[in-house]
């Protein structure tokens, strides 16, 4: 669990950071949305060259890029296999009672390629946008669901809060994990079952701590008055300049363009 990488902001002064927050949020958005419509894995081609170009533009490691895979890792596999397993069509082999089919192994490389793109695009959201920008994006965009008296502030808030919390505790855990192992603990040993029961000591201590920082973050903003329902002021106002409207117009006409593609 060292190393965690995403949900974590590198301070960049490139042209994606400077891209105002509601342009990468909305931009994420309608590339996770077409990203539905492939087809085949030659349609992916366009993402993955896009997703290199903004990974370049925004002079993030590849490396870095590519931890923020780790955590989620065990999904990817998971859910490939039950791609896998359960997919049917012609066999091309058995392994007891399972019947491994090409459909299965086309659908299983399919669907892992878009979990990839996927995390790897909300990973570049999260790298070039800081926690306050976030925040501001975001409820901007909620902004007009206000008038329906939508928590936009709040639930934005939210949002900034819990990812900028994943990489927090990541380290906390694997501080505690390294804590434990001092102590003789081992958690690599056994089959799955035992190493599951295994990390319940683990998770004690990290819930605890969880809650923890949370009233201390609670604290600190209370000390700050922040309070829920009132409005709140900004050191800088964020505004759409030309290179914004210019980006969120080529970005989708790219996902209009790659949408009637599938249908034609």
């Amino acid at each position: 669990m060292a190393n965690i990488s995403i949900g974590q902001y590198l301070p960049f002064d490139t042209f994606i950071h400077r891209l105002d927050s509601r342009v990468k949020i909305v931009g994420v958005f309608l590339y996770i949305i077409t990203i539905f419509f492939v087809g085949n894995f030659l349609e992916y081609l366009p993402f993955v060259i896009l997703l290199i170009a903004m990974l370049t533009v925004a002079k993030i490691p590849l490396r870095s890029v590519l931890k923020s895979l780790k955590p989620l890792l065990f999904i990817i596999i998971i859910t490939g296999l039950i791609n896998l397993i359960t997919t049917q069509g012609n066999p091309v082999f058995k392994l007891g009672p399972v019947t491994v089919t090409e459909e299965g192994i086309y659908r299983t490389g399919f669907t892992i390629l878009r979990l990839i793109l996927i995390i790897l695009s909300t990973s570049v959201l999260t790298y070039t946008t800081s926690p306050m920008e976030l925040t501001y994006g975001l409820e901007k965009l909620f902004s007009p669901l206000k008038k329906f008296g939508f928590p936009a502030g709040e639930l934005a808030m939210m949002i900034s809060i819990s990812l900028r919390f994943i990489p927090t505790l990541f380290d906390e855990a694997q501080k505690i994990r390294m804590a434990q192992m001092a102590r003789g603990a081992d958690f690599e040993s056994g089959n799955i079952i035992n190493r599951a029961i295994s990390m319940i000591p683990l998770l004690v201590p990290l819930f605890i701590n969880s809650f923890k920082r949370s009233d201390d973050l609670a604290t600190a903003m209370e000390a700050r008055m922040y309070r829920i329902g009132f409005e709140r002021t900004k050191l800088n106002e964020i505004s759409m300049k030309k290179a914004d409207w210019l980006s969120i117009s080529l970005f989708t006409i790219f996902c209009i363009v790659i949408i009637v593609m599938h249908f034609i």
